[in-house]
C-alpha cells in the first residue's frame, strides 16, 4: 500500500506493519499524520486476517515527536483549552485495540514518538537508537497520558527521572531500565519483529490476547483480590469457549494450533 498522511501500511500473513514514512521530516508527526496511524491501527484491528501489527520507522528514524513548525504554529496561536482534542485516541490506539502492537524502534524515538512505542505492547530496539521523552526541554508537560503509561513500564524514579530531565538515553539503556524487551544489531531488527509478531499470530490464540490487554488495562487499579475475582470469573469463561478446546488438541496432536478469529 502507498504511503498515504506519512504512514505506509503493509500486510504479510497474519502479521500487518505500519511504518512511519515523511523522509522530509524524519518521521515527524502532524494531526494528519497522527489520525491515519489511529485508522491505520483500527483497521487492522477489524482485520480478521490480521493477528499481530509492527510498528517501526523508515530511514533512520522511528518518529521524533511532533512536526516543530506545527509546534511553532502553536505557540504563535495556542488552540482554546477545554473539551474537544480527542486525537489522543489515535496516539495511543495500540493501547486500546485488541490486536497485539509490537514497536520495532530502529531509530530517533522522542517526545510523542516515545509515547507511541510506550503504548505499544512489545517493544525491540536498534542498537545504538536514541530515546527522549523530551517534554520538559520543549517547555511542554508529560503529554498524551505518559506520566501514567512510562512508570508502569520502567517504575516511578526512573519514569520521573526521563520525564523530568528530558535526557538522551540509548536501547541499550532503554533495555536495562525495562522499557524495551530486546536490543538487535539494527540491520537484524524488521526480521527479529516479524519473527516475533508472527509468532504471536501463531501461536497465541486471538481471542485471549485480546482479553489480555484488557485485563493490563483494568486490573491494574483493582486490588489483588478484586484482580483475581474477575480473572477467575474470564477464566470460567473461557472454558466453554472453542480456544481451550483447539489449545489443548493442538498441545495434545504436537501441531500448530488452528485458533477462531477473536
Amino acid at each position: 500500500m502507498a504511503t498515504v498522511d506519512g504512514v505506509r501500511y503493509a500486510a504479510d500473513g497474519a502479521v500487518a506493519t505500519l511504518t512511519f514514512d515523511k523522509p522530509g521530516r524524519s518521521n515527524a508527526m502532524d494531526v494528519p499524520m497522527q489520525a491515519r496511524y489511529g485508522a491505520l491501527l483500527r483497521q487492522a484491528d477489524a482485520d480478521a486476517g490480521v493477528r499481530a501489527v509492527v510498528v517501526t520507522g523508515a530511514g533512520k528514524a522511528f518518529c521524533p515527536g511532533a512536526d516543530l513548525g506545527l509546534l511553532d504554529g502553536i505557540a504563535a496561536a495556542p488552540p482554546a483549552g477545554g473539551g474537544g482534542h480527542e486525537n489522543f485516541r489515535d496516539v495511543l490506539a495500540a493501547a486500546s485495540v485488541g490486536v497485539p502492537v509490537v514497536a520495532a524502534i530502529n531509530g530517533g524515538c522522542a517526545g510523542l514518538g516515545f509515547v507511541i512505542a510506550c503504548s505499544a505492547d512489545v517493544r525491540f530496539a536498534a542498537a545504538g537508537a536514541k530515546f527522549t521523552t523530551a517534554f520538559a526541554r520543549r517547555g511542554l508537560i508529560a503529554e498524551y497520558g505518559v506520566a501514567k503509561l512510562l512508570p508502569e513500564l520502567v517504575g516511578q524514579g526512573r519514569a520521573r527521572d526521563l520525564l523530568l530531565s528530558g535526557r538522551t538515553f540509548t536501547a541499550e539503556q532503554a533495555l536495562d531500565y525495562g522499557l524495551v524487551q530486546e536490543v538487535v544489531p539494527a540491520e537484524e531488527l524488521p526480521l527479529r519483529a516479524h519473527a516475533y509478531a508472527t509468532e504471536l499470530a501463531t501461536y497465541s490464540a486471538p481471542r485471549s490476547m485480546a482479553v489480555m490487554k484488557r485485563q493490563f488495562e483494568r486490573e491494574a487499579s483493582l486490588t489483588l483480590e478484586d484482580a483475581a475475582r474477575e480473572a477467575t470469573a474470564l477464566m470460567i469463561e473461557s472454558f466453554g469457549r472453542p480456544e481451550l478446546a483447539e489449545g489443548l488438541a493442538s498441545w495434545n496432536e504436537r501441531r500448530i494450533p488452528k485458533f477462531p478469529d477473536r
